[in-house]
């Protein structure tokens, strides 16, 4: 997968207006009684490609919310951060945990107003455990899980359980 980079120093108004959308949108999502239609509606315009039967718990934070694709019957629960400039899709079936970050977007080392992106994909019916986070250009297969807590740096495969930081192979599951 091929990275892309974005150099902050020049001017994107695109971008920028995706962002503040994005913020402003997430601030409202925050500050609205949750479950509640208005609530359900305001998530629904942050990520204009969301599937049927997605429930999305507040407080979330995301920059980029059109960067962001959701399958049908979703769960995310409290707490998320989606840095999303590289590009998320959550598979059908998926289920996030409470303080999960996903972030598809790192800065350069050497030149740090330049931002590097690759795509994470969580895949279908995985399981990603509470306050783990996802790096950038990860995949992850197919019911697979990841432990609570875990850090993945790196693709990890169907029907695994993985875990640790950085996360590691457990075991594969008998699905």
């Amino acid at each position: 997968m091929e990275e892309i980079r974005i150099d902050l120093r020049e001017s994107n108004p695109e971008r920028e207006a995706e962002g503040k959308r994005s913020t402003q949108l997430c601030f409202k999502i925050n500050h609205t009684m949750p479950m509640t239609e208005e609530c359900t509606a305001l998530i629904k315009e942050l990520f204009p490609n969301i599937g049927e039967n997605v429930n999305i718990q507040p407080p979330i934070q995301c920059n980029l919310g059109d960067h962001v694709k959701i399958g049908n019957n979703v769960s995310i629960m409290y707490n998320s951060l989606f840095m999303s400039a590289g590009g998320i899709t959550v598979e059908d079936g998926a289920m996030i945990a409470a303080n999960c970050s996903i972030i598809s977007n790192n800065h350069d080392p050497k030149v740090r107003a330049i931002i590097t992106c690759k795509p994470v994909v969580i895949g279908k019916n995985v399981w990603v455990g509470a306050n783990s986070i996802i790096l950038p250009g990860v995949t992850v297969g197919e019911n697979a899980i990841v432990a609570a807590g875990s850090v993945v740096t790196k693709d990890v495969p169907a029907n695994t359980l993985v875990g640790g930081v950085p996360a590691r192979f457990i075991k594969n599951l008998d699905l």
